[in-house]
This record gives C-alpha cells, sequence and structure tokens, in this order.
C-alpha cells in the first residue's frame, strides 16, 4: 500500500497500514515466543501495561493481544490458554472479541488446551481475595494489558488470547513460578498457526465479533 493512502498522525508523520490482523505483547518475552509460530503476522511490543500502545498501526484487520495470565477460576491449571469472549476493562466496561469459538477451535485444532471466558485487566497482579472477588463476578483470567489495547481499537475486531502461569493454588511468587513460565512460553510459541488460520476466516468474514 503506498504511503499517499496512509492516515497521517498529529505529528505528520505516516501512520503504518497493515491488511491483516496484528498481534500485541506486553513483554518481548511474549513477542518473541509467539513470533515462532507466526509465518506473515508482525507482533507489536505494546509494554508494561499497554504503556507503549501508540505503537500499534494506524489501520489493520484486527488487534490480537497474547500472552501470559493469571487464572482466577481455579479449573484454568498453567498451561492451558485461555480464548477472551470479552475483555473487560478496570471501570466495568466490557469489548465483546470476534469470533471467540473459532479461535479456540484452532487452538484445540493444534493440541492445545483452550477454554472460552471473560478475560479481566487490572491496574496490578492480583492476589488472594482480589483473585476470588473477580471470579465471582465471572472473569476467569486477568491481565494488564488487554482492556488499554481494546480500548483504542477504534471499532477494529479484537481478541484475547492468554496463556495461564499462575492461580488459585499457584501462587505468582513461589519456587514454581519459573518452570510454570518456561510451559508456558512453550505454550505461547505453539499458537501461531491457529491465529493466523482465525484470522483467514475473520478476514473473510466467516464470524462477526463476539459470534460462536
Amino acid at each position: 500500500m503506498s504511503t499517499e493512502s496512509a492516515p497521517v498522525s498529529g505529528d505528520g508523520t505516516v501512520e503504518p497500514q497493515v491488511v491483516g490482523p496484528v498481534v500485541c505483547a506486553a513483554l518481548r518475552i511474549e513477542a518473541r515466543a509467539v513470533r515462532r509460530g507466526l509465518a506473515r503476522t508482525p507482533v507489536v511490543v505494546v509494554g508494561y501495561r499497554a504503556r507503549r500502545a501508540a505503537r500499534l498501526p494506524g489501520a489493520c484487520a484486527a488487534l490480537v493481544t497474547v500472552g501470559f495470565g493469571g487464572a482466577l477460576d481455579g479449573r484454568l491449571r498453567p498451561g492451558d490458554v485461555l480464548v477472551a469472549d470479552e475483555i473487560r476493562g478496570p471501570g466495568g466496561t466490557a469489548v465483546p472479541c470476534a469470533a471467540p469459538r473459532l479461535l479456540a477451535g484452532e487452538l484445540i485444532r493444534d493440541g492445545l488446551s483452550a477454554q472460552l471466558g471473560a478475560l479481566v485487566t487490572t491496574d496490578r497482579v492480583v492476589h488472594g481475595r482480589q483473585r476470588a472477588v473477580l471470579a465471582a463476578q465471572g472473569a476467569r483470567v486477568a491481565d494488564m494489558e488487554s482492556a488499554v489495547v481494546a480500548a483504542r481499537s477504534g471499532g477494529l475486531p479484537v481478541a484475547a488470547v492468554r496463556v495461564v502461569v499462575d492461580g488459585p493454588g499457584h501462587p505468582l511468587l513461589s519456587p514454581g513460578t519459573i518452570g510454570r513460565g518456561l510451559a508456558a512460553r512453550r505454550v505461547l510459541a505453539r499458537i501461531g498457526p491457529a491465529l493466523e488460520r482465525w484470522s483467514v476466516l475473520l478476514v473473510r468474514g466467516g464470524e462477526g465479533p463476539a459470534a460462536g
């Protein structure tokens, strides 16, 4: 695409446009892992709590946040994958996700343990009582970036995939965290092919936002 048709930001620089979806990761370790399975999809590192979300392109087919997450639901174990059917923000807002069942199905097809549920973005790592409160409200996994990215989507389809590292019975600050983190990184490196198959179907209009 020529830069003549690309949008221009407030400082006069040309914002990039992407035909397909863009994957967003908070940390470089997450970005490096997910890139291993991607053949053509760009990955943008948006930083801790999405502080660098301004790096996102001016236009694309969809925004997909990926990375590690903390389980709120005791039925989710370390290494499980949550595909969000909605992304909840700290203020109680909720953004429906694009074709979550389709995405979960593609991940399962690749042998991953994928489940659906609500993802909530918090402003800090949750522990103990706060974890229980969010779980009682129906959220299954917490992160600190997805709602920030969704808020900047401008109506674009959004999706979120989180690999569980910690949760009830598996606290983040424990001796097993390093091993669980390495295992989660291996899972994250396997989600790329499913994401790209899902994105092809999404761009073709197979399912709309929040569709089954």
